[in-house]
């Protein structure tokens, strides 16, 4: 198989040298930097091309793009229309009504796209899922939630970040979705800027607190932050009737408990979401080499994508007005 990739910056190298390693795989890369192109193409051994369309002209299999936010839509779509299956980094689109662009025109195409969501390839996500569906825990009741980075993002990313929610959160959207099997139906958020004021600036905040209801009652509250001094915090609670499994509890958890002779943790936490999510990143380009080659249904479409930047977008406002939201109100 031939797959393209445009766009290697710091993610988008790391997909091109997992599709390298791969022995069905011949790769070409592109950026709009054309220096960097040929620099990583020059230390994977592979061609690189000039722009997008040469490509695009390229006899190819398969297009994985991880380009800049605002070249997503008309990349995604390019793909489609060649009649390629595409792996796209989230977001679809930088906002609501582009993404359902996006995935109307991909419905309209008959195109298979594959969503950035790598949470959905981690081994723990994984497991928890099966065993919510398998009734090990019984019925799900409660569902808690933590996403919190050792330190701040640059100053000169945080106002094209597009907020914490959509941002920081987005994964997490996108984790209760595909674990519980269930949709978000009110969302309330609350949140403020305790750290460097760049965040107000960008109209953002650093600390945040969401709580969402699901379509079967079931409650789901949320923390994330910028400013998490122990290391990089990534858990998913779910507590049900027979039993209570958490996804993140491993010795490396950035937590500490005060009752004596606890053990846990007994190595050093996360340093940042790259060392923690780096297999799953792996496993998610090599699961799109698989559907590349045998077909079949997309694990995370561009219709997933929307439903958790909706929910992301409704918590966005709840912060903004104070109130719960109501997904309805999204259009959703």
């Amino acid at each position: 198989m031939k797959i393209g990739v445009v766009g290697v910056g710091r993610i988008g190298t790391e997909h091109a040298r997992t599709l390298h390693d791969h022995p069905d795989v011949e790769l070409v890369v592109t950026d709009a930097d054309l220096v960097r192109a040929e620099q990583v193409a020059d230390k994977l051994g592979v061609p690189s091309v000039a722009s997008v369309d040469e490509l695009l002209r390229t006899p190819l299999d398969g297009l994985v793009i991880a380009a800049a936010t605002k070249a997503h839509p008309q990349l995604i779509c390019a793909g489609v229309d060649a009649g390629l299956p595409v792996f796209c980094e989230k977001p679809v689109a930088s906002d609501v009504p582009g993404t359902r662009q996006v995935a109307d025109h991909v419905r309209r195409a008959g195109g298979t796209v594959q969503v950035g969501f790598m949470r959905r390839f981690d081994p723990g996500y994984r497991t928890a899922r099966e065993a919510l569906r398998s009734g090990v825990l019984g019925e799900l009741r409660r569902v808690h939630v933590v996403t919190a980075d050792p330190r701040p993002p640059s100053p000169v990313y945080v106002p094209i970040s597009n907020g914490i929610y959509r941002d920081l959160h987005i994964h997490d959207f996108d984790a209760v979705r595909w674990v519980t099997g269930r949709e978000v139906r009110e969302v309330f958020a609350m949140g403020k800027n305790r750290g460097d004021p760049m965040f107000a600036r960008a109209g953002d905040v650093d600390e945040a607190t969401t709580m969402l209801r699901l379509d079967d009652d079931t409650l789901v509250t949320m923390h994330g932050s910028r400013y998490n001094g122990a290391g990089y915090d990534v858990r998913m609670e779910l507590a049900g009737t027979k039993d209570t499994w958490v996804v993140g509890l491993d010795q490396r958890i950035p937590l500490h408990s005060a009752e004596p002779g606890a053990d846990i943790p007994s190595a050093h936490p996360w340093p940042g979401f790259w060392p923690r999510f780096t297999p799953a990143y792996r496993a998610e380009i090599n699961g799109f080499v698989d559907l590349v080659r045998g077909g079949g249904e997309s694990p995370c479409t561009v219709d997933d994508a929307l439903a958790a930047l909706v929910v992301a977008e409704a918590a966005a406002r709840s912060r903004r007005e104070h109130r719960p939201v109501h997904l309805v109100e999204m259009g959703s």
